[in-house]
């Protein structure tokens, strides 16, 4: 069983597992087949369920069969298509650009990093591509992504038990 992410409408989608399906958030340019770096876009592809990152401090992760980690403070993601790094966890001051993946925000409060670009990392072809929490607007509605796909954390969470490392998400163009 694999999740299937299909674009329903600008930077929204639906995720299915099994018999079930849940509105999602993708990149704020939609999907692309061409990913770049900095394009804002979710990259269309299958792509392998590496390891769920999470913040401890913020929630108890129920048990899974994938690999697990918590989010250190120091804990980044390299970003600079010029640096060895690309697209791969990094401690944090890093000499190149890299994300902070300890966020105040609650995007990163639990996160599945997927396989996207990194056997190995091609410069410039995307980087930091996860499953993570929704950024959840006053009304409910989930804001677009920078190009990963997003499901309110509840979601996620209750998720989490049933993702394997033989597991795959399939990202379709509409």
């Amino acid at each position: 069983m694999d999740l299937r992410v299909t674009p329903t409408h600008g930077h929204h989608g639906t995720l299915a597992l099994g018999g079930a399906s849940y509105d999602c958030a993708l990149g704020r340019s939609g999907v692309r087949t061409d990913k770049r770096e900095g394009d804002g876009a979710t990259p269309v592809g299958r792509f392998a369920l590496r390891e769920i990152r999470y913040r401890a401090d913020r929630l108890t992760l129920p048990d899974t069969p994938l690999p697990a980690a918590p989010i250190e403070p120091h804990d980044g993601w390299c970003d600079d298509p010029a640096d060895p790094a690309y697209n791969r966890a990094v401690l944090l001051p890093h000499d190149a650009s890299a994300e902070n993946m300890w966020r105040d925000d609650g995007l990163y409060d639990l996160l599945v990093i997927l396989g996207h670009n990194d056997d190995p990392p091609a410069a410039g072809r995307g980087s930091a591509i996860f499953l993570h929490c929704a950024n959840m607007g006053q009304q409910g509605d989930m804001g677009p992504t920078e190009g990963c796909v997003a499901l309110p954390r509840d979601i996620l969470l209750a998720l989490v038990p049933r993702l394997a490392p033989d597991m795959m998400i399939d990202i379709r163009p509409a």
